[in-house]
């Protein structure tokens, strides 16, 4: 076998095959290593596949592997374990042991359904326990239908298999408390709504009993669950690429890699395709997504080689991967930040750098000067202390923690920032409660001071290589008994019309965070996305959410 190849695909569902077809099609070498483990295995039958209705998963698979043999495709079983890129190509490590060796990785290996504790609810999952009306309702249409509710999309569950039945019960169990209008469109088209918990699901297929906490009982042909979905994309991590939540109504319901339309992630040479990005993709909406995904490799391949062939030409060597950004356009107006090895925006050019910030400040706008206000809403309880304020921009936050009592050292890479905090310090009177310092919290350097009561961080958005070592630097400089809180942005407002930078690495979530944190020195208060209110530069009202994490030192 070959252990160098045009593209390794991960993953050999729907999303994986069709874009193997398309790349195998091209006459390029592809590997694709399948899991053997689909999401819809369970499922008797895949459905909305055009002139492939009703096909058994398994048999749609194995005919999809036979047409890609026709081209070359080599499918092997196997797990990746981990993708890594060394010198402008990908090293794919595999289960067995063995790594090959890809100029562009495609990944589609789908997601997991994190099914509710409901007993009998795994062993039927896929048979009597369903989830999508467009793959399922057909077949139990006309027979009672009980949904149990787990997250904000409940009701509008409800109203959908409305469409198949006119026998619908919605249990709300651990859905949210429903909306008035959402109990108004119930009422209206006749579905029942209990607000109970379902403990159990028994009884023979087609006439299930659904079990109630209050000890009452439901009979249904169907139950619907609402599952939380989370893309397998483990193997991505060492690329700093990572899922992100999906929120509704501030309801995470599952994670998926963020991608643009093509599949293109921010990392030029790896694409998704699949459940792996669209967390609501059927199997057509897949195959079709795979099929995009392949022809958008291939055209990037081709954009590769014709560089390398002018580079040859003209008698130099050309930087494999980084000559032509994909998913873009190829405008130019993104490039490979050589500090953070991510894809930023050219106004981003070397934001990992002080330089990049002391521009920013030098500049005659000032920010609000005001306190974040997750700062002031977890921290106004706090007894005074000493206080670590770690990239501390302008000191709005340093010197409302000094009108409080704190002592602060405030940080910043950027002397510029720090200087325009001072002032704003000797304003109001606090100049000798705030120490200005220029300091780096990524690095070993000049941080040997005595511990903090509270080490504060607000917007610190790092790459995925350098955020670990910040994290540790900073919960090293809180005394046991000490706070701790991390603020960032969430990766949630980059569907938003605020501007943010459309790097989703950049924006960890508090639970990643907290995955920073030795469980056994820290205890986790809060780790949330919080929503609050803002107005975009258009002046258009919008929800953003913050990832909160604040925990303590044991």
């Amino acid at each position: 076998m070959d252990e160098r190849y045009d593209v390794v695909v991960v993953g050999g569902g729907p999303a994986g095959l069709s874009g193997a077809l398309m790349l195998g099609r091209a006459r390029r070498s592809v590997l694709v290593v399948d899991a053997g483990a689909p999401r819809n295995a369970p499922a008797a039958h895949a459905h909305g596949m055009l002139t492939r209705d009703g096909t058994p998963p398994l048999e749609l698979l194995a005919a999809g592997r036979a047409e890609v043999a026709r081209y070359g495709v080599h499918v092997e079983p196997g797990e990746v374990l981990a993708v890594h890129q060394e010198d402008g190509t990908f090293t794919v490590e595999l289960a067995d042991g063995r790594s090959v060796v890809a100029r562009a990785v495609l990944s589609a290996t789908g997601l997991v359904d994190e099914l509710p504790d409901v007993a009998g609810v795994a062993d039927r999952w896929g048979t009597d326990v369903l989830h999508c009306p467009y793959c399922h309702g057909w077949e139990v249409r006309d027979r009672a239908v009980v949904i149990v509710g787990t997250n904000p999309m409940a009701a509008h569950a409800a109203l959908l298999w409305r469409q198949w039945t006119a026998d619908v019960t919605l249990v709300r169990h651990t859905a949210p408390a429903l909306a008035p209008e959402d109990v108004e469109r119930l009422a209206a088209t006749g579905v029942r709504l209990v607000d109970d918990r379902a403990t159990a699901v028994d009884g023979p297929s087609g006439d299930l009993t659904i079990r109630l906490a209050s000890g009452s009982a439901l009979r249904a042909g169907a139950v619907v669950v609402g599952t939380r979905t989370v893309a397998r994309a483990e193997h991505l991590a060492p690329l700093g690429l990572h899922p992100v939540p999906l929120l509704v109504d501030g309801h995470e319901i599952g994670r998926a890699v963020p991608a643009d339309p093509t599949g293109a992630t921010t990392l030029p040479g790896v694409w998704v395709a699949g459940n792996v990005t669209d967390l609501r993709a059927t199997v057509v909406v897949s195959a079709a997504a795979g099929a995009t995904a392949g022809a958008q490799v291939n055209a990037w391949l081709v954009m590769q080689d014709a560089e390398s062939a002018v580079a040859r030409a003209e008698g130099r060597a050309h930087e494999p991967g980084h000559g032509h950004a994909h998913g873009h356009g190829a405008d130019g107006g993104r490039h490979v930040d050589p500090t953070s090895g991510i894809e930023l925006p050219d106004e981003l050019a070397g934001m990992f750098a002080p330089d990049f910030w002391e521009e920013r400040y030098a500049g005659a706008r000032q920010w609000s000067g005001r306190p974040n206000g997750t700062l002031v809403d977890e921290v106004g309880e706090l007894p005074p202390g000493r206080a670590l304020d770690v990239a501390a921009g302008e000191g709005g936050d340093a010197v409302w923690l000094a009108q409080r009592g704190w002592h602060v050292t405030a940080t910043d890479w950027a002397a510029g920032g720090l200087a325009r905090g001072e002032r704003t310090a000797a304003e109001h009177g606090v100049a000798d409660r705030v120490t200005w310092r220029q300091a780096d919290i990524t690095s070993d350097d000049g941080w040997d001071d005595e511990p903090y009561d509270l080490v504060t961080s607000h917007y610190l958005h790092l790459p995925p290589t350098q955020r670990p070592a910040a994290v540790a630097r900073m919960a090293s400089l809180v005394r046991p008994g000490g706070t701790l809180l991390v603020v960032g942005h969430h990766a949630a407002d980059l569907a938003t019309s605020m501007r943010r930078p459309h790097v989703p690495e950049l924006f960890a979530d508090a639970d990643e965070v907290a995955a920073l944190l030795d469980p056994a020195q820290w205890e986790v208060v809060t780790a949330e996305a919080r929503p609050r209110d803002a107005v975009d530069p258009e002046g258009r009202p919008v929800v953003l959410h913050d990832a909160i994490l604040r925990a303590r030192r044991r």
